[in-house]
């Protein structure tokens, strides 16, 4: 098969013919029909906590139809599904995979990490973590299952509640679908605070009832201006959707007594912050990774009854020979947001 692979640190990834996959006993393998590129990816050949092992085959946003199902393959799986799967395959005998928090699993596979991601014509799944698309939904939408799935799973997270006032710092990707579940779920007051212009019109597209372009020379307390003079009030719950040194703190200078923050956003560079500022507001700070197997089932089958709408989202396609350029674009901030990947 052909797929895009990493080299090494500070070369574009390289269009290559590898083996095809080859999947155990209890595997199905997947003809992958739209693999969009995550910021994980991007980290992940570059310098850091999560760098890749040099002729690793990326991508965990994977969606296509089953090609092969494994003789001890558990379910009523056929030859032609469509389906999306979670990035990873799980032991199944553990407690958190009895409970469908694949993640938790200690003995996982993690496509990309631990097996060949989707970047390729072709990925293996677990029975357990793939996902029967409905034929309402065509599989370009559902190549959005995996980032909406992190969306949802911090918003339930944050137990977002009709009538919240929330703030979402960051219009990425994950940015963008956490403020479309906040909208969802009843919030009143959902405002994205985005350095970058190009990006407002796409946050109102996915929820945003205002979107505030932050002075950094005001600092939290300027930002926090910015925000009453939209919503009226303090936010009740902050996303930290960005993953960059110093707005953990800002979110906690911001924050209302009681207030709950959320880092939603990756950062793998050391932080300060302040824990006397929170301990005095009795501040909740709850991490969010990831994603439950009870996520993606709501993703899908929310985008299959048309009740949410994702595509605003996708800014780019591009084929397997143009992917390297495109993947090295986007290390550059621009008007893209999700950019898929078509084989």
């Amino acid at each position: 098969m052909r797929a895009a692979v990493f080299k090494e640190i500070g070369q574009p990834l390289a269009v290559e013919t590898v083996p095809d996959p080859v999947p155990e006993s209890t595997e199905l393998v997947m003809k992958v029909s739209f693999c969009g590129i995550c910021g994980t990816d991007l980290h992940a050949t570059r310098e850091g906590l999560t760098t890749a092992c040099c002729g690793q085959i990326l991508g965990h946003e994977y969606v296509g139809e089953i090609v092969e199902v494994g003789r001890e393959a558990q379910g009523n799986w056929q030859v032609g599904d469509r389906v999306c799967a979670m990035p990873f395959i799980a032991c199944g005998r553990c407690l958190p995979c009895a409970a469908g928090r694949f993640f938790e699993c200690a003995n996982k596979k993690v496509s990309g990490v631990d097996d060949a991601g989707g970047f390729a014509e072709f990925v293996t799944t677990g029975c357990r973590e793939t996902i029967l698309l409905p034929d309402s939904l065509d599989l370009q939408s559902a190549a959005l299952v995996e980032p909406l799935a992190v969306g949802i799973h911090a918003v339930r997270v944050a137990d977002v509640k009709a009538g919240s006032r929330v703030m979402v710092i960051g219009a990425g990707p994950i940015g963008l679908t956490v403020a479309l579940w906040c909208r969802f779920f009843g919030a009143r007051d959902v405002v994205v605070s985005e350095v970058a212009e190009t990006r407002a019109s796409l946050a109102y597209k996915m929820g945003a009832t205002a979107v505030i372009h932050p002075d950094v020379s005001q600092g939290a307390e300027g930002l926090l201006q910015q925000y009453a003079d939209v919503a009226g009030g303090a936010p009740d719950v902050i996303f930290e959707c960005v993953g960059a040194p110093g707005l953990l703190q800002q979110c906690i200078e911001m924050a209302p007594f009681g207030g709950k923050i959320i880092p939603v956003g990756v950062c793998e560079q050391p932080d300060a912050i302040m824990p006397f500022f929170g301990l005095v507001k009795e501040l909740q700070i709850q991490f969010a990774i990831a994603y439950t197997r009870d996520d993606f089932d709501t993703c899908v089958a929310m985008l299959g009854e048309g009740r949410i709408d994702v595509s605003p989202m996708v800014t780019d396609i591009v084929s397997l020979d143009a992917m390297p350029a495109a993947f090295e674009a986007l290390r550059t901030p621009s008007h893209q947001c999700k950019v898929l990947l078509q084989l």
